[in-house]
């Protein structure tokens, strides 16, 4: 019999949540003797961790499901299963339609993997995709020495906004916060590892309110409580909603020197109209105030955010209105797509935008969003600005990192290593990167 390790292919689609439940997902099932593969051909184990959050997103899942049909047949032993927000939204019926899959299991309950791997052992095609009561978190394994100097940290799940386009509370349930104890614990003991920045995540995160040992902690506390620990060097948060934008975590944007002066602050919309058919609960007004305040306090602060383009019941004019607001903003990035249906949302039932019509909307609001992307990036030409490095980059003795905004920067340097923190004077920028010198 071989002692060989066994080995384990995750393949993650989606958002930063999904790559960190894939990390715990890993070392959950490290424990258990695997190894990961980035070639499902030699795995033991292959583990599709699913996101639900556009349209024919299960299509895909089954898609790619019978593509590793052949794998199966070739190694009948092999274990195959499905994780995340579609496991959670499908369940039984993956089962059904593939029989090849030997497990389905939520987005809340991945901390019982081995348990179920042990049961398809025995047999059998365990399906959980329940919420449970217990908190995952404490029954996953501690979290390995990190390889690389950022790390993410959970310290909030599910959302209980119900917008109309989105999934998310019915996959991921509803809003809930870590302890602070834990996560301070958790951040400790990445830090003692090695970890020099901390993204904290979160549907909402920004709506965090977690027991600490006097009542109840926002996010901008937590921010405060996690700079105090010595070697962690820069935090970051993601991803937020506009209306739990407290004054203590925008006072923390401008006194709190390891938040970093970059904020990912959806708005979607800058129609008033469509804002309410997408039941966002603020205005346009709101939201130009809220970066008011936020700039106010931090003057360099680079915003980023989320639009959706066609959405049901849009107009010319609703799109101008976005338009105009992008303009009033000044975004340094922003994801934007053409609004398609989530199956089980309000907004599936609606009559949808020609589909023409959102194609050219959506490339003219692209276009504002690049040029700004541009003229944010060339705006850092000649700044100074911290880098935390993490790779090698492609040419001998070059490095990349990521300054203070999130711009990823290249520099040739010696002396440079994964985890290195140093200044950087901006000197070129490229289309989707920086290029500097080491101070």
């Amino acid at each position: 019999m071989s002692d060989a390790p066994k080995k384990l292919h995750i393949k993650t689609y989606g958002c930063q949540m999904n790559v960190y439940d894939s990390e715990r997902m890993a070392e959950a099932m490290g424990v258990q003797g695997y190894t990961l593969t980035d070639d499902p051909a030699e795995a033991d184990m292959v583990l599709l961790n699913t996101c639900h959050i556009r349209e024919k997103a299960a299509e895909k899942v089954y898609s790619d499901l019978g593509r590793l049909r052949p794998f199966k047949e070739a190694k009948p032993g092999l274990t195959i299963g499905v994780a995340g927000c579609v496991a959670q939204a499908e369940g039984a019926e993956i089962m059904r339609r593939m029989p090849l899959v030997d497990l389905v299991v939520g987005s809340q309950n991945y901390h019982r993997l081995p348990e179920m791997v042990a049961a398809v052992g025995r047999g059998e095609r365990p399906v959980d995709t329940e919420f449970p009561a217990e908190d995952k978190f404490e029954r996953l394994p501690e979290r390995p020495v990190q390889a690389r100097p950022t790390a993410f940290l959970t310290v909030q799940e599910g959302c209980d906004k119900f917008c109309a386009f989105c999934v998310v509370p019915y996959t991921r349930g509803a809003e809930i916060s870590r302890p602070v104890a834990r996560i301070l614990t958790e951040a400790e003991k990445l830090v003692a590892k090695g970890v020099r920045e901390i993204t904290l995540l979160g549907q909402n995160v920004n709506g965090y309110h977690g027991d600490g040992p006097d009542g109840s902690w926002g996010l901008g506390r937590l921010v405060r409580a996690l700079a105090r620990i010595d070697g962690l060097d820069r935090i970051r948060y993601t991803t937020s909603h506009p209306n739990d934008m407290a004054e203590d975590l925008i006072a923390a944007h401008g006194d709190e020197p390891k938040l970093m002066p970059y904020l990912h602050l959806p708005v979607q919309s800058g129609s008033d109209p469509i804002l309410k058919a997408m039941n966002r609960k603020h205005t346009a007004e709101d939201y130009l105030r809220l970066v008011e305040r936020l700039r106010a306090a931090r003057p360099d602060l680079v915003l980023s955010s989320d639009f959706i383009v066609g959405f049901p019941g849009e107009t010319e004019a609703d799109h101008q209105a976005s338009l105009d607001l992008i303009r009033a903003v000044g975004f340094g990035a922003a994801f934007s797509f053409k609004y398609s249906p989530r199956p089980g949302t309000p907004a599936a039932s609606r009559t949808p935008v020609a589909a023409e019509v959102a194609d050219a909307r959506l490339q003219e609001l692209q276009a504002l969003i690049t040029a700004q992307q541009k003229a944010t990036q060339l705006s850092m030409v000649g700044r100074k600005v911290g880098v935390l490095f993490e790779k090698p980059g492609r040419l001998p003795g070059q490095w990349v990192g990521k300054s203070d905004y999130l711009h990823a920067v290249h520099v040739t340097a010696e002396g440079i290593g994964p985890g290195t923190l140093a200044q950087v004077r901006i000197t070129a920028s490229a289309p989707n990167s920086l290029a500097g010198e080491v101070l």
